[in-house]
């Protein structure tokens, strides 16, 4: 769940980010360089960013974590890398060791191998970190037009045999057979005097927990939405009644049953705040609640998960004021409509948070707080207990936060 981008022209994001999360570990929104960054968070290493931290856990000693734990960090000569911290907390590997900044990456859920993007190839390599190769080489990146030929999202479907992967527009990799099919072409438009116009690309998201559907990044000149690619039929299901509406790119969590699709919105600019509801069959989409401008109530919400015990959980705040970036947000839990029996979990206001990660149980979420409010990609990883228990600090910067097996 994380690759979180503010809402601004999505051919601005492809242009300077390559397809909304491919930026380097340490970069922002406004904002220095990534080797700024960097030196920021290691400056401020030691710094606690929420009040109260404990490192220890008091009522969490057994099973910190139910899987490894990827993420996107810098190693000592400062390069963007892949590292792992395995299930006790604490034991961290360096898995990549690339000489460049790495992009996006997928973790196979069955035997924890890595893909990857460098230099816009497609590379992917064994879970400690032997057996590199390469997979797809997309050439040398058009900087005036990334959207043509950039690589970008490597997802791996639930058993680990395909490898789903924007590229030209929607690409499965077989990872038994070494044979990558486009399913999806983007559509681009030429309009002369060398302007292209992307009128709409292609890139996977995540798949269903059961892998039957892929959810997928429909991107445009301006604004951006999601669709539901079906692999067995090759069928696209897109979205209706979602005027407004904030689904698309890394905003969107799949239920733990499949049946479902939540989208959240903490902002309020290019889409309004609130939280929706997608029957990825149909691809309606439900409003459970949003702002009114007219009356100047604004509801904000953030990472929408509906767990294993059919509770929606969720970050969450309602106020008389417009928020344009991070809004400060607290851990609620409801019933699946957003609003029934919505019950604040814990006093903490997460503010500086650019990014988390559910446990598949809903018993912690990981959250990245930002190291200043300058950054907005990253940050100090905790777990965060829904039980009232300390937080638990994994890491002083993680990007692109993902699970492993």
């Amino acid at each position: 769940m994380n690759r979180r981008f503010p809402p601004f022209n999505i051919l601005f994001i492809l242009t300077t980010a390559v397809a909304a999360c491919n930026a380097p570990v340490g970069t922002s929104g406004t904002q220095p360089s990534s080797e700024d960054q960097v030196g920021t968070v290691v400056a401020m290493t030691l710094q606690a960013i929420t009040p109260d931290v404990s490192e220890t856990p008091e009522a969490h000693v057994d099973g910190i974590l139910p899987y490894t734990f990827h993420f996107l960090g810098t190693d000592a000569a400062g390069i963007t890398q892949v590292f792992r911290i395995e299930r006790d907390g604490k034991t961290q590997n360096q898995v990549t060791s690339e000489l460049v900044n790495v992009g996006n990456y997928g973790v196979s859920p069955v035997d924890g191998s890595v893909a990857y993007v460098v230099n816009n190839q497609l590379l992917l390599i064994n879970v400690d970190g032997s057996g590199r190769r390469l997979l797809v080489d997309g050439g040398i990146l058009d900087e005036n037009n990334p959207f043509l030929n950039n690589i970008t999202n490597p997802v791996f479907s639930p058993n680990g045999q395909t490898l789903a992967y924007g590229y030209k527009g929607l690409n499965l990799y077989s990872l038994s057979t070494g044979t990558s099919n486009l399913v999806i072409e983007n559509q681009i438009d030429d309009s002369g005097n060398g302007f292209l116009f992307p009128r709409e690309l292609y890139w996977p998201e995540s798949y269903s927990p059961d892998g039957s559907k892929l959810l997928i990044t429909l991107g445009y000149y301006e604004g951006a939405s999601a669709a539901i690619y079906d692999p067995a039929s090759r069928g696209l299901v897109r979205l209706t009644g979602a005027e407004g509406a904030l689904i698309c790119c890394d905003a969107v969590e799949w239920s733990a049953d499949g049946s479902s699709i939540y989208s959240a919105s903490r902002t309020v600019g290019m889409f309004n705040s609130g939280l929706w509801k997608v029957d990825p069959t149909s691809g309606a989409v439900t409003t459970l609640f949003t702002s009114n401008y007219d009356t100047s109530s604004f509801n904000f919400a953030y990472e929408p998960y509906l767990a294993p015990d059919g509770q929606l959980y969720f970050f969450f705040t309602e106020a008389a004021t417009e928020f344009n970036s991070r809004t400060p947000l607290q851990l609620v839990r409801s019933a699946p409509d957003g609003v029934t029996g919505r019950t604040v979990l814990r006093p903490d206001t997460f503010e500086l948070m650019n990014e988390a990660l559910w446990a598949l149980d809903a018993s912690f979420i990981i959250v990245a707080f930002a190291p200043n409010p300058d950054t907005y990609q990253g940050g100090r990883a905790e777990v965060v207990y829904l039980d009232g228990s300390p937080n638990m600090v994994l890491t002083a910067f993680a990007q692109q936060m993902k699970w492993g097996p």
